[in-house]
């Protein structure tokens, strides 16, 4: 393939050379015609011509107009040439002024240094856009290989991502992709032409464009799109036969970048995006900047886009704590390409382990806390009662005391839809976790918070996952009731929102993040199934296996019969929650329970649990069969 037009910028400065000199010259011709009043102030011209040699490359240099690549040039540095033009002609004059005032020359015409300054912006900033013309002509004459067909493709969305999308396809012929349309919903773009590519309907009209323009693929380059525009789009193109990708969404580009390479599938989490919702941007970076940040769970899904987010705010430090080095070493390799200047620290340990967590909190001295951890499988918890009470009680315990002696001044925990009248250990150790955070909030006085939502998609272990293996395999894709319905929210859209509560708490606040409406687990898995390019019930089997011990056809976020109220984020609220156990009577009911741990004693965790969480149904919960669990 024959390479692209290049051009150093030496060569760019020896045209600068020429046309400064024609630029002074032509601004004495045009103010004073040519002619014997011309050739009279030759002299001053001369002068003139000198100083700018001397002074505009200098000017031109400090301004970076000689370390840039002009190939890819754009309005930015369009304005950097109007300021290092400006800058120069201001310059000029100077020196002009005091040659004047020397008494060496006479007088120069005024308006000739006016006259200069608009043909240097025009000649230095044309001579750049040739060189732009240039390289672009020459990668779009660039013939592809004859055995790749050039994908014909439909971008939705034409604003800034859109746009942006379709100068990468231009200039990467390599790609084998052809921007042909945009479709919009914006009337003012209508017919329109963005880089040469016409704006030729509205979303609605994207089955006729379409087949108007014979595409062969549709790429949906709107990040902010909410889930039913993604829906719709997706629904259009299986219609037509064709395939399609999208940008991520928001969430997911932050602190990223827009490009060809950020196309992808449309997954499941595309389909139920909510309408990006903002936050303070200025709040969050006053309790993460320059502070040490210890996020437990680090390895995690949750923990991990909290270790992504957080490195946005440029901390001093952010601690990874996780019990398994494999997770860990994974996360560290994935956040240093990234964010490969802020500094990460590795730390292997077991929030159970009293002692060890002890040295760690003595070593990092963390500013805040996101604590993350915990055993979180429903099922396996029923099973496992007394990891689910040392892990997510005790470990809970443990972290918040270490905070306490270590001066730590905010925490934050994630907590779960399934601590609100649990119907399984895992829900009920949840609740009691929060119980450890607020009451120690209200004995200390530190803004302690709890933070609590419902399911995350795509999070390790959970149904997505389940569901994409069973369709990989050919199916069955096995449901545990037709009417089993959960809340649902993306890994970042979570932490998002999460990160905004942290700035929020003063001290034992318990915020709920709104999740919008529950999502029938049926509607989830056809919609997977449909992504795959397959039909339920026609490619893929569709079975039901039963409830699971633990589980609940439906969730909420909080109790009934509880107030809440309104924050300052309008999917933010905050639960007016009483603590059913505080004090001395949490600490000694904790205590309890880990001798009992200790014990085995899985039958009085499970009473003891059900005395001392609000609304608890662990005790009506079917006794586990191993079988019932996967």
């Amino acid at each position: 393939m024959k390479q692209p037009f290049q051009i150093r910028n030496r060569s760019i400065l020896l045209g600068d050379l020429v046309l400064i000199v024609t630029s002074v010259l032509a601004s004495f011709a045009l103010r004073l015609d040519l002619g014997a009043t011309f050739l009279s102030f030759m002299p001053q011209a001369w002068v003139m011509v000198v100083i700018a040699l001397i002074v505009k490359p200098v000017v031109y240099y400090l301004f970076g107009l000689y370390r840039r690549y002009w190939p890819y040039a754009s309005i930015r540095e369009l304005k950097v040439i109007a300021i290092a033009t400006g800058t120069a002609e201001v310059a000029v004059v100077l020196l002009l002024m005091l040659v004047i005032l020397t008494g060496a020359r006479p007088a120069f015409p005024r308006s000739v240094p006016g006259i200069d300054w608009l043909l240097s912006l025009f000649s230095v900033g044309g001579l750049r856009l040739i060189v732009r013309i240039l390289a672009e002509t020459g990668q779009i004459t660039q013939k592809v290989d004859g055995n790749s067909k050039v994908q014909r493709v439909v971008v939705v969305g034409a604003g800034d991502a859109g746009a942006m999308v379709v100068r990468e396809m231009q200039r990467n012929p390599q790609l084998h992709i052809s921007p042909i349309a945009f479709v919009d919903d914006d009337p003012e773009k209508k017919d329109k032409e963005i880089h040469s590519i016409p704006v030729a309907g509205s979303l609605k009209e994207l089955a006729f464009v379409v087949r108007r323009f014979n595409a062969s693929s549709v790429v949906i380059a709107i990040p902010a799109a909410p889930g039913h525009v993604v829906r719709q789009v997706t629904d259009i193109c299986r219609n037509e036969g064709i395939p399609f990708r999208t940008m991520p969404g928001i969430y997911e580009l932050i602190g990223g970048r827009v490009s060809v390479n950020r196309l992808r599938e449309v997954d499941i989490d595309d389909l139920l995006r909510r309408q990006p919702a903002s936050i303070d941007d200025e709040a969050v970076g006053e309790i993460l900047t320059g502070q040490r940040v210890l996020i437990t769970g680090a390895g995690g899904s949750i923990g991990l886009e909290l270790c992504r987010q957080v490195a946005r705010w440029h901390p001093a430090q952010i601690g990874l704590l996780g019990h398994g080095e494999n997770s860990i070493f994974d996360a560290l390799l994935e956040l240093h390409e990234d964010y490969s200047e802020q500094p990460f620290i590795p730390i292997i340990a077991d929030i159970r382990d009293v002692d060890r967590l002890n040295s760690v909190f003595n070593d990092f001295r963390p500013h805040i806390i996101f604590h993350a951890a915990a055993h979180k499988h429903v099922p396996l918890m029923e099973i496992n009662v007394e990891e689910a009470v040392t892990n997510n009680v005790i470990g809970t315990r443990n972290v918040v005391d270490e905070a306490l002696a270590c001066d730590t001044q905010r925490l934050v925990f994630i907590s779960t839809d399934k601590a609100v009248q649990p119907t399984s250990v895992y829900g009920a150790t949840k609740r009691m976790a929060e119980m450890i955070v607020r009451d120690a909030a209200e004995r200390s006085g530190r803004a302690f918070a709890c933070v609590r939502f419902g399911n995350v998609l795509g999070s390790r272990g959970s149904i997505v996952p389940i569901f994409k293996r069973q369709i990989a395999r050919g199916g069955p894709v096995t449901l545990t009731h037709p009417e089993m319905k959960r809340f649902f929210m993306t890994i970042p859209e979570a932490v998002h929102l999460v990160l905004q509560a942290a700035c929020m708490g003063h001290g034992g606040e318990l915020f709920v993040l709104r999740m919008g409406e529950q999502i029938q687990i049926q509607d989830l898995a056809e919609d997977l199934i449909r992504l795959s390019g397959l039909e339920p019930g026609e490619d893929i089997e569709v079975i039901y296996t039963g409830i699971r011990p633990g589980e609940k056809l439906s969730e909420r976020l909080w109790d009934e019969g509880i107030e809440y109220e309104p924050t300052k984020h309008p999917d933010i609220v905050k639960v007016n929650e009483e603590l059913m156990i505080e004090g001395q009577q949490l600490g000694a009911t904790i205590g309890e329970l880990l001798r009992l741990a200790h014990e085995a004693d899985a039958e009085s965790i499970i009473g003891l649990l059900s005395n001392c969480v609000p609304g608890s149904m662990i005790r009506e919960t079917p006794p586990p069969d191993f079988t019932s669990v996967i």
